[in-house]
């Protein structure tokens, strides 16, 4: 995904409030997102395009909150609502993103394996005719998964 369709997919989702913005506020909210995510153009990662593209959105809605924040009257109803939404969105997309941060995996270019450790097999082994080639120098124990990097160290 390019900036200019990551742009098309943000407005795309914001519908009628897409108007409301300049090209510069994309620019910026999509800068941000980056930032935050760690991602750079052209963006393959779904996963990684789905939390850009809602990064870009918080970063939006912040700037409508503060633009509305001006205008925020306390015992009149006019604008009121409108902040406590746009408040609203900005904390639910917060939380997600922590949670995301904190137990997604690809984020932090984990391998599963690294985590969830190895299983290694007892190493008891037999030929084609059935002998007991358990003690044989031949013999090696499987370990899966297995690694496909060649260690140097010795």
């Amino acid at each position: 995904m390019t900036r200019s369709e990551l742009q098309e997919a943000v407005e795309k989702e914001l519908k009628s409030l897409a108007c409301k913005f300049e090209a510069g506020h994309y620019e910026q909210a999509i800068d941000d997102a980056l930032r935050e995510t760690g991602a750079a153009f052209p963006i393959t990662n779904a996963t990684l395009i789905l939390w850009t593209k809602r990064r870009t959105k918080r970063h939006l809605f912040y700037m409508m909150l503060t633009e509305s924040a001006y205008k925020f009257k306390f015992e009149q109803i006019n604008l009121q609502m409108r902040f406590d939404h746009f408040w609203k969105l900005i904390q639910e997309e917060d939380k997600a993103f922590e949670v995301a941060l904190t137990n997604e995996l690809w984020w932090a270019d984990i391998d599963p394996t690294q985590i969830f450790g190895h299983k290694v097999d007892a190493g008891f082994g037999y030929n084609e005719f059935g002998e007991d080639t358990t003690y044989s120098d031949d013999n090696l124990v499987a370990v899966s998964p297995s690694s496909t990097e060649v260690s140097t160290e010795e």
